[in-house]
């Protein structure tokens, strides 16, 4: 639990009011999810960077991709695992046991990723998210001949380094502004 003395990313003020636009995705959000993930009103102190942050996550978690959604989101609990995330494991397990219909999989991802029953194209996606992760500076050319050899184009792992480079911003602001996940995600597809 945070201390609730502190101040937490969700202290910050929403714009008030909230622009026509940001409130339609809000209640966008509210009918499809059941809420507005605390992330998106953590950021809706400064409509710029609400824009910016939700303008960023839609286009690599959601618009046309080699990677289906299930593998954008794999990629985002494993990064989160390692980075230890809670408002990110917390949602993007939420998603993972959603996407797969597989509790047990959402599981082994947030506590390690090597014991899930991954095929060959997840699990070098994976081992490559877990290494831009932990020590990017020694990717080489070997880890991503490695990634075509399971079937991933040269878009494919783009999308896998910018999904992965996103977590890894994201969860960093997470951790640094105690920002917690919503209450609902803890239940979901259980």
């Amino acid at each position: 639990m945070t201390d609730q003395t502190q101040p937490t990313a969700l202290d910050l003020p929403m714009a008030d009011p909230l622009p026509p636009e940001t409130q339609k995705y809000f209640d966008i959000c509210q009918e499809k999810l059941g809420m507005v993930p605390n992330v998106l009103k953590a950021n809706a102190f400064d409509i710029v960077k609400l824009n910016a942050f939700t303008g960023m996550y839609n286009d690599l978690m959601l618009a046309d991709s080699g990677l289906s959604k299930l593998e954008r989101e794999m990629i985002a609990v494993v990064v989160s695992s390692i980075n230890r995330c809670f408002y990110c494991l917390v949602a993007h397990g939420a998603a993972v046991r959603q996407l797969s219909g597989d509790p047990q999989l959402g599981e082994m991802l947030v506590m390690n990723y090597r014991v899930a029953p991954l095929d060959t194209r997840q699990r070098a996606m994976l081992d490559f998210a877990a290494k831009m992760t932990t020590a990017s500076a020694e990717i080489e050319e070997a880890d991503r001949e490695g990634l075509r050899k399971a079937g991933f184009s040269d878009r494919d792992i783009w999308d896998i380094a910018n999904v992965t480079g996103f977590f890894n911003m994201s969860n960093r602001v997470a951790s640094a502004t105690a920002m917690v996940p919503n209450p609902e995600y803890h239940s979901q597809c259980r």
